[in-house]
């Protein structure tokens, strides 16, 4: 476990333990969690350079002027795109591609509470922002992680160290609510991490729960289930969140820690007294890929395991098949 202050003393070395210019990309950083992480991101961080990615321009300008004002010596560059639909995902990785040869972290927190509706790409809207597009973000991506000098990270942030049941007959999860398909995808998103970590031993990925934080995923739903939802949440979550800039610590802290080194290679993270390597999902420290809770923390090596055993692992990966008919093409 790591404690707030720790988190605290391990952001605060960011900006002499790693060098300057540090590349990093974070997908949904116009709202919520991305945008409080963006923001303690460069705040600590020697002259970075940051693409952000999202939906609305108008937000993205008093992102960017907010943090010019934060940190002046970085650059911050915002890429339009709607993270539903692959081929925009793959257009703006490719105009990444075309711009940085390297990228120290991939930050990934799109998503929304909206269910059973169709892309005009047919898949799932809210399993293609939790899960579909943030895969093929990291397939796209990863060959710059894998070059990184100091820093190779992935993150997502979404139910990490709440993993359960897969429904084989229903990946995609048309047939799951919002709360009913939280173990199912946030299996799908760890176990999908570790067919990456295989790929590029070299690069940590990380998958995250942040605890009772106020978002916006709820913008756009509809039905009696989610008005009563929303109303409750108005009423008792004053009283419930995490303070929106220690948020942004905490994701700061996954993504430049010692606590979670990959398998191999010396992009390590940054160092600091009290913090100890973090338990991976295999069961192992160190090991490269992690599902923890906001402290740092993992208990669901056993559930994974059974998954691993049971051939739906495999089974699950076999379905990112659907990349190739969306886009024609396993990675860009």
């Amino acid at each position: 476990m790591a404690s707030l202050r720790a988190i605290l003393a391990s952001n605060q070395q960011l900006d002499s333990a790693l060098p300057a210019g540090l590349v990093a990309i974070f997908i949904g950083a116009t709202s919520g969690i991305g945008e409080t992480a963006i923001k303690q991101f460069a705040k600590h961080t020697n002259a970075p350079r940051i693409y952000f990615i999202g939906r609305t321009a108008s937000w993205a300008e008093r992102i960017k002027t907010e943090l010019k004002t934060i940190n002046p010596k970085g650059s911050y560059f915002f890429l339009q795109c709607d993270a539903s639909l692959l081929k925009s995902v793959d257009e703006v990785c490719q105009e990444i591609r075309a711009k940085e040869t390297a990228i120290s972290l991939l930050f990934l927190s799109i998503g929304s509470l909206i269910t059973g509706t169709r892309t005009v790409e047919n898949l799932h809207y809210f399993a293609a922002l939790t899960y579909y597009s943030r895969i093929r973000f990291a397939v796209n991506l990863l060959p710059l992680i894998r070059t990184a000098p100091a820093l190779r990270r992935v993150i997502t942030v979404f139910a990490g160290g709440k993993e359960g049941p897969i429904i084989a007959d229903d990946f995609p999860g048309f047939k799951l609510s919002a709360t009913a398909g939280r173990g199912h995808f946030a299996s799908m998103l760890t176990l999908s991490f570790e067919v990456l970590a295989q790929r590029a031993p070299e690069v940590s990925f990380i998958h995250d729960y942040p605890g009772f934080v106020k978002t916006d995923l709820a913008r756009g739903t509809k039905g009696v289930g989610m008005v009563i939802t929303k109303g409750l949440f108005k009423v008792i979550g004053p009283f419930l969140y995490i303070p929106t800039e220690e948020v942004g610590e905490r994701q700061t802290f996954f993504a430049t820690s010692i606590r979670f080194p990959p398998a191999s290679g010396d992009a390590k993270g940054v160092p600091s007294e009290g913090v100890g390597i973090a338990m991976g999902t295999d069961g192992r420290k160190g090991s490269g890929v992690y599902s923890v809770h906001l402290d740092g923390e993992t208990k669901v090596q056993e559930v994974l395991s059974k998954l691993r055993e049971s051939g739906l692992k495999d089974k699950m990966w076999k379905h990112v098949e659907e990349f190739i008919r969306v886009t024609g093409s396993v990675s860009i």
